[in-house]
């Protein structure tokens, strides 16, 4: 399990995000249009996975507001932001905020993306939620890179996995 720093106490997660090298689990989540999407329909894209715990914090809004900016120039590649928030709230805040190039993706119905990738919360105040992860699959859906924050209230490493991407 994964330790998470959360205003100096600790929450832990189920487990470990997928190893370097390893195909990432598919998955069904819901899109905002209440329509199911898979990991396996982007299969022949690169795809950056941004995890958070809900858009109603500022570091994870400000995580969907960077990798936007940055989807805007990607080629063969996709950003999907996972969280559990309702599709509702997902298109209000895209909406609100001009969201375009990254898909929001709610993990709502069944919660098996964050057990399937041991990332919701086990105890805590953000129990049941999903911790902040970035994951970097390469054409076949393979990790090229893997973060885990360990602080809650700090941003992935954009560059690092933008290079990933590049990289792979």
């Amino acid at each position: 399990m994964a330790s998470i720093a959360f205003k100096g106490l600790h929450a832990n997660t189920l487990g470990s995000l997928p190893e370097l090298g390893q195909e990432a689990p598919d998955f069904e989540l819901t899109g905002r249009e209440l329509s199911a999407v898979r990991l396996s329909d982007f299969k022949g894209k690169k795809v950056i996975l941004n995890i958070f715990p809900s858009l109603d914090t500022g570091t994870c809004a400000q995580s969907v507001r960077q990798f936007n900016i940055e989807a805007a120039g990607l080629k063969d590649a996709q950003v999907l932001c996972v969280s559990r928030d309702l599709p509702f709230a997902q298109s209000r805040f895209c909406g609100a905020e001009g969201i375009e190039n990254v898909l929001m993706l709610s993990d709502y119905k069944t919660g098996a993306f964050g057990r399937d990738y041991e990332l919701i919360f086990t105890d805590g105040p953000f129990e049941g939620l999903l911790s902040r992860a970035v994951l970097v699959l390469d054409k076949d859906g393979k990790v090229l890179y893997s973060e885990q924050v360990v602080n809650i209230g700090e941003e992935p490493n954009y560059k690092a996995a933008l290079e990933a991407l590049n990289n792979g």
